[in-house]
């Protein structure tokens, strides 16, 4: 059913909102232990009641009654008959498969370079590095502010000798003072009101957002990326705000091209990943990916991976997390990350923080992408509060894997390198999610359907076909139950201890370690 913030994988007894929200994402899908999948194919507002007695769907304005059932004998299945009809993601860029390193957020292209080259000053692994949202001139403009990136061609040139992607934060939120605010809205490229004050948004200026729907609009913002961001070699966008993030959520208010929000809005993140997709495949980029903050059913097919919003620091917020992670894998995307740590409240000199980074950049090493992010609290003061009549936006603490102690480094250190040894294997995971549809991260049921437990099990997972992991989500804890699934036999990467499948251990899990079960014949170079 995509992305929710709570604690169930089984959404048998849920109430669900079949909305967008920041870290909520609607992709009404879902696998029944009963051998169907059902897609419902309405991008309309309303709630699904999973009842024990019935399912009820109910949408508040439509003009049309459309779903899509399919059966199999297995979830592999399913989701193959699935993700067929809706699309496949591509091959994962090679790019995707290590780490990303990001903040909110680098204020200069100074400070993004210095992290990098000493990221590889270390002989630490880095893939990516991103630049967060306010680099920009004014919101709408999508080109860069000069005076904190005065080259960015050739901060691209140095990054990419360091073996860097650069990747660039794109909003969909066009100021009322931007030099495009008035060619989009004469061309009617603007998401429009039935009512009141046309604002969407007035945190760091009165903005609207631009009409995703709209392929005109997708073409003027690709365009004008193209030319700001495209030609000084940026190859991969960050797309925020994809919900969109209505400030309020008047959904009967608002209009796209497409219709009324109230029967179409859950679209608006599929035309905004096309977009970018379209205009990098006509420059003839063979892999793109975008990061997107939300999706609906077939996003997967523009390359988009997801992550699930502003969550809140916690391991609560953690728990939450894997099962967001593992629903949009089942429906249907399985290019998905979350923010390490949490993105709000985390106080890097907090003892209770570090743990908590610690053991979600350990789970983050066997996640769909392997990315840091957060907003890191306190936030330092301005250094100037308004440039050019545009309010500037400060950063928060440093987070970097040696921001939180000499002793986490070391740990944070190893996982960089677990990721870097298993890279051929999260290689061949993408490949067959690419030509399959098997979620990268999934329940055990998915490869287990035989065995009635797996069905129950929502605190670890299958990462890929041969390796059961089980994040630890409890603060203080050190060691964990783990179910492990019949018909097979299981090593634990850790201790190298073998155990027969259909029983629950108990395994060590110090704060260095997150516990990895390896499936029997199978070897993969975990630990070292």
């Amino acid at each position: 059913m995509g992305q929710y913030q709570e604690k169930h994988l089984d959404k048998k007894g849920a109430v669900l909102e079949l909305a967008h929200r920041n870290s909520q994402a609607s992709v009404p899908f879902y696998v029944s232990n009963r051998g169907y999948g059902f897609f419902w194919n309405n991008p309309a507002i309303g709630t699904v009641a999973f009842g024990t007695n019935k399912t009820e769907w109910h949408v508040e304005s439509t003009k049309k009654l459309d779903y899509y059932i399919t059966a199999g004998d297995t979830p592999a299945q399913i989701e193959a008959n699935y993700s067929l009809a809706v699309g496949r993601t591509p091959m994962m860029p090679e790019y995707g498969l290590g780490y990303w390193q990001c903040k909110l957020r680098y204020r200069t292209q100074e400070e993004l370079l210095a992290v990098a080259r000493e990221h590889k000053r270390r002989g630490l692994p880095m893939d990516a590095i991103v630049i967060d949202f306010f680099h920009w001139t004014m919101q709408g403009d999508f080109r860069f502010e000069p005076l904190d990136w005065p080259d960015p061609e050739g901060m691209v040139r140095e990054l990419k000798e360091l073996g860097i992607e650069t990747v660039v934060s794109v909003w969909p939120t066009i100021d009322e003072r931007s030099e495009n605010f008035g060619p989009m809205a004469d061309r009617g490229y603007l998401v429009s009101a039935d009512r009141g004050n046309a604002n969407h948004m007035t945190w760091m200026g009165n903005t609207v957002f631009y009409d995703a729907t709209h392929p005109g609009a997708q073409r003027y913002v690709w365009e004008r990326c193209q030319e700001n961001y495209y030609k000084k070699g940026i190859r991969c966008f960050w797309l925020d705000e994809a919900e969109p993030e209505y400030g309020p959520y008047d959904f009967d208010n608002y209009r796209y091209y497409a219709g009324p929000a109230l029967q179409c809005s859950n679209v608006y993140p599929v035309g905004y990943a096309r977009g970018f997709y379209d205009g990098l495949k006509a420059e003839g980029e063979k892999e793109v990916m975008s990061l997107v903050r939300c999706a609906w059913a077939g996003s997967q097919k523009y390359g988009v991976l997801t992550w699930s919003g502003d969550i809140y620091s916690s391991f609560r917020s953690m728990r939450e997390q894997l099962q967001a992670g593992l629903s949009m894998g089942m429906a249907g995307i399985p290019w998905w990350t979350s923010d390490i740590g949490g993105f709000l409240g985390g106080d890097i000199q907090d003892p209770a923080f570090r743990e908590l980074l610690v053991r979600w950049f350990a789970w983050g090493a066997f996640c769909p992408v392997f990315r840091m992010h957060g907003e890191r609290s306190p936030w330092h003061e301005r250094e100037q509060e308004f440039r050019n009549g545009v309010r500037q936006l400060t950063s928060g603490q440093d987070n970097e894997v040696w921001s939180f102690g000499e002793d986490n480094y070391e740990i944070l250190k190893r996982y960089l390198f677990v990721r870097e040894r298993l890279r051929p294997y999260v290689r061949e995971c993408m490949r067959a999610a690419s030509e399959t549809g098997a979620p990268v991260m999934r329940p055990l049921f998915y490869d287990f359907p035989e065995d009635e437990h797996c069905w129950e099990a929502e605190d670890s997972y299958l990462f890929g076909p041969d390796l059961l992991v089980a994040p630890v989500m409890e603060a203080g804890a050190r060691e964990r139950q783990i179910y492990l699934p019949a018909g097979t036999g299981w090593r634990d990467a850790f201790t190298k201890q073998e155990y027969e499948g259909g029983q629950t251990v108990t395994v060590p899990a110090p704060l260095d370690v997150i516990p990895v079960m390896i499936r029997e014949g199978k070897d993969y170079p975990v630990y070292q």
